[in-house]
């Protein structure tokens, strides 16, 4: 117990790179979840702590660890919980979150009860919001409840926990998602039948659920007996409220239906009348794609880099560069693809500046939009159209190794892995690299 306390207080006074921690906000199977500080911004963050021992631990699947880390890279939403950042040391990942204040969407009904149908409604448009945002996005959370859903400090909602979620890849060839899963008030009768399922439609009755406990204060589907509670669900047989008005009634009788093939879609419950009451869509055109690192660092302290130019590349330390070695690379957590499919590194003696214009150059001739800052280069296919979410996106970034020499790190973030390709190939050629200089490799 002794030992514990003085543990946690050590970690209170750590600094992890430019954030220090401090108190507990809580804690899972896989370690716990502590309030950060920016240093440099003052900003407040929820750092998520896991420990690899218990990654490998055969009771507990690393696959979580690895789905949330890289759904969460991929998602950029207002009605989403943010992944910032994810450093690491041999021992823990960190994985830099959105701090939300208000806490638990459960907490919230548990405490003051159900809320109007004014207030139920907004929470219920967000949520809608949030999850075809991650669905446009080939993410389907899959436990979606109460519990996962954070309210912060101005009532609006955070989808957060993707510890179950499901990829693209993760669909098996007859399209179906066949792993059973979720929160037994909440999950859809088509997973319990275990036949294969369709993860936007499943996502859709946890959904419903949601709203049935937002404006009544009570689960839809209840029963201390799991096969009887099983089997009101599979006959979607829950007693609908008469305080209710009947937009709603009707909204969570079509949500709630038990046949996937005709219960109705998230495009139908934004037509939908009662729905569409007082509704403000989120403009994701508002919304920047910022580059989220996934390096792995050392738990030393990473400089400060408020003494110098805003305009200067990172200076990057030998902490970082080891990190950066086959030894401590996070990247196979995330994907098996070849690393030339998603990220080269080279050096050059090149200014900072020669490289930034030289690469900035290249991508604008080749039809791409370019922003600069900081000594990154942020590079996006130029659509007309409402962006899309197979639109190429890259981030380029000079990490200064010493006087005079630069490390060179280009990552695809997302998009068609053929055009970066060629996008890479092409910079490489301006730049004078060899093409087959696909990753340096910290020899120290």
């Amino acid at each position: 117990m002794v030992r514990k306390q003085r543990q946690q207080e050590e970690e209170e006074g750590m600094r992890l790179g430019k954030y220090e921690v401090g108190r507990t906000l809580g804690e899972g199977k896989f370690g716990k979840v502590k309030f950060a500080r920016d240093v440099e911004s003052g900003q407040g963050f929820a750092v998520k702590i896991i420990e690899k021992s218990r990654i490998v631990d055969p009771r507990i699947t690393e696959q979580q660890v690895k789905r949330e880390i890289k759904t969460l890279k991929l998602l950029k939403h207002p009605n989403v919980v943010r992944l910032h950042e994810v450093l690491a040391s041999k021992a823990k990942i960190y994985m830099v979150l959105e701090y939300v204040t208000g806490g638990e969407l459960f907490d919230k009904i548990a405490t003051n009860g159900k809320l109007s149908e004014a207030d139920g409604r907004k929470v219920f448009q967000q949520l809608i919001d949030g999850v075809s945002y991650c669905h446009s996005k080939g993410a389907y959370h899959r436990d979606l409840k109460l519990e996962n859903i954070l309210v912060d400090s101005n009532g609006n909602i955070k989808v957060s926990d993707f510890g179950l979620s499901a990829l693209p890849q993760h669909y098996r060839d007859d399209g179906l998602l066949h792993t059973t899963c979720g929160s037994p008030n909440y999950v859809a009768p088509e997973v319990l039948a275990n036949r294969g399922y369709d993860g936007a439609t499943s996502d859709v009755w946890s959904c419903g659920v949601i709203l049935y406990v937002v404006l009544t204060g009570a689960l839809p589907f209840d029963d201390r007996n799991l096969a009887v509670l099983y089997q009101r669900i599979f006959k979607g047989d829950c007693q609908i409220p008469s305080f209710l008005s009947p937009g709603a009634k009707n909204l969570i009788k079509r949500i709630l239906d038990p046949n996937p093939s005709t219960r109705i879609t998230i495009e139908g419950i934004k037509s939908d009348g009662w729905f569409c009451e007082s509704y403000c869509p989120v403009n994701m055109e508002d919304e920047d794609d910022s580059y989220i690192s996934d390096e792995s660092f050392s738990e030393n302290e990473v400089p400060s880099e408020g003494d110098r130019s805003p305009r200067s590349p990172t200076l990057i330390n030998a902490f970082q560069l080891i990190g950066m070695s086959s030894c401590l690379d996070l990247s196979g957590f995330f994907e098996k693809e070849d690393v030339s499919e998603r990220k080269i590194r080279f050096t050059s003696n090149h200014s900072a500046k020669d490289l930034l214009d030289k690469m900035e150059v290249t991508a604008t001739n080749m039809g791409f939009r370019v922003h600069k800052k900081n000594g990154k280069l942020k590079v996006m296919e130029e659509h007309k159209a409402r962006r899309s979410p197979s639109s190429l996106s890259v981030s380029a970034e000079l990490l200064e190794i010493g006087p005079s020499l630069y490390l060179v790190e280009i990552k695809k973030t997302c998009g068609d892995s053929t055009v970066y390709r060629q996008l890479c190939k092409r910079l490489l050629n301006e730049l004078g690299m060899p093409q087959n200089q696909e990753l340096v490799s910290a020899q120290m």
